[in-house]
């Protein structure tokens, strides 16, 4: 017969258990979410609208509303419900209780969704988009304070001094919340005083620069901190280093905002550089690479993502002496967003997210390789192509651009692919026990 004790460890352990599947599938929600807005309204959208531009040959071919309702699909739709996702199935974790906010996630999921797919249906049928503007705003932010509540409240209660990663991750927190609010100011004045659902051309591209530089990078840098060290056997990182390179990335924001491009050019590559420095992603590895279940190209396509943060920044130099019709910053902004963020998820999400959707193995090791060899290069043509075929340098590079897009499309299909496949399969300990 069982003693009292053995029957409360028992609860304990259902408890438990249950609490993991809880957040399991809410992680797997905003997963499956944020791949659809990276292949659908994102990817698909932005090949179709290169594809017209490129036709054109001439990049103001499209509506702006089509081109930001894409940029807003990736950041916010993918990028965006990665992090809400991976943040709160991090409660399971560090969690103080043993309570999951189940209610709380799912509500946010369900505002954040919502926020995201008004905001992009909006900028493409225009239909009745003076309300839908604002309201896609008020939806997003809204997710995110539920998100941030449950953070809040169940999260870890330790008074020692967090871990740089740690700090990074609560500065890229805070930037999230100042990015949704200006977003929501910026889409309740558009509706107010606008003539189309398109902001315009100066302000969303500072706005974007605002959401990289204010949340994507820094969480990376954030992450990269957290899992760099154990994944590909870096040294630990330097962390008032790094937050010195975020500190200069904010200074290369203001100075932005108060139209001193070159300056602010030079901030984002010396924060670049600092980064690279603190992480230490450009020096040998002190211990072997943990590649069990992932691609053994991973350490090699994790420093490439680097290089592509330094080619952006410097293509931000040359553009704010020489650009004159867009191509040099569309470049500068495509190495960051593609070359960067997105071939960062490419690389670290085979490795973490099978293990967050319930200790599941990588599908396929082939397809990480190939969606990231496909991505790597279909960014190198579009940002080798971009500045010769918008400044009018080189007319057949308008040809390149097409096959850039393709290439990009190919990517992350095959990525998307892989990760659906990988969720749909069961556990590893599940199918280990059918084999025996």
């Amino acid at each position: 017969m069982s003693s009292p004790l053995q029957i409360l460890d028992v609860k304990k352990d259902a408890r438990r258990i249950l609490v993991e599947r809880q957040s399991q599938r809410l992680v797997i929600a905003f997963i499956l979410t944020g791949l659809f807005f990276m292949l659908l309204p994102g990817t698909f959208l932005g090949v179709w609208n290169l594809l017209d531009i490129s036709k054109a040959h001439l990049s103001s071919a499209l509506p702006q509303a089509w081109l930001q309702a894409h940029g807003q699909a990736q950041i916010f739709g993918w990028i965006g419900s990665f992090i809400l996702g991976i943040g709160l199935y991090s409660l399971t974790k560090t969690q103080s209780t043993m309570l999951f906010p189940t209610k709380i996630g799912w509500s946010a999921w369900g505002l954040w969704t919502a926020g995201v797919t008004l905001r992009w249906l909006a900028g493409i049928v225009r239909w009745e988009w003076r309300v839908m503007l604002p309201l896609s705003g008020f939806l997003q932010l809204a997710a995110f304070l539920f998100f941030f509540y449950a953070v809040r409240r169940h999260g870890p209660k330790g008074t020692g001094k967090p871990e740089p990663w740690m700090r990074m991750i609560v500065a890229s927190t805070i930037g999230f919340m100042l990015t949704l609010a200006v977003n929501l100011g910026l889409l309740v004045w558009l509706a107010w005083t606008g003539a189309s659902p398109a902001l315009p051309h100066v302000i969303d591209e500072e706005f974007v620069l605002l959401a990289v530089w204010g949340t994507v990078v820094p969480t990376i840098w954030g992450f990269n901190a957290r899992w760099l060290p154990v994944f590909a056997g870096l040294k630990p990182t330097h962390g008032s280093r790094l937050m010195w390179a975020y500190v200069l990335s904010l200074a290369a924001l203001a100075l932005t905002f108060f139209d001193l491009l070159g300056l602010a050019a030079g901030a984002f590559l010396f924060a670049a550089l600092l980064s690279i420095d603190a992480l230490h992603v450009w020096e040998r590895s002190i211990h072997a690479p943990k590649l069990l279940n992932i691609h053994s190209s991973f350490p090699v396509f994790v420093r490439l993502c680097y290089v592509w943060l330094v080619i952006s920044c410097v293509l931000g130099l040359l553009a704010a002496r020489f650009d004159h019709a867009g191509g040099v910053w569309g470049a500068s902004r495509h190495a960051l967003t593609v070359g960067f963020a997105a071939a960062m998820v490419f690389v670290i999400g085979p490795r973490i997210l099978p293990a967050f959707c319930g200790m599941r193995v990588l599908w396929s090791k082939q397809l990480m390789f190939w969606s990231l060899l496909l991505l790597h290069g279909g960014c190198l043509l579009r940002v080798s192509a971009e500045p010769l075929a918008y400044e009018n340098l080189w007319n057949p590079a308008w040809r390149i651009l097409p096959v850039s897009a393709v290439m990009e499309l190919t990517a992350v299909t095959l990525f998307a692919i892989n990760m659906m496949v990988t969720l749909a399969r069961p556990p590893a300990h599940i199918s280990s026990s059918k084999g025996q």
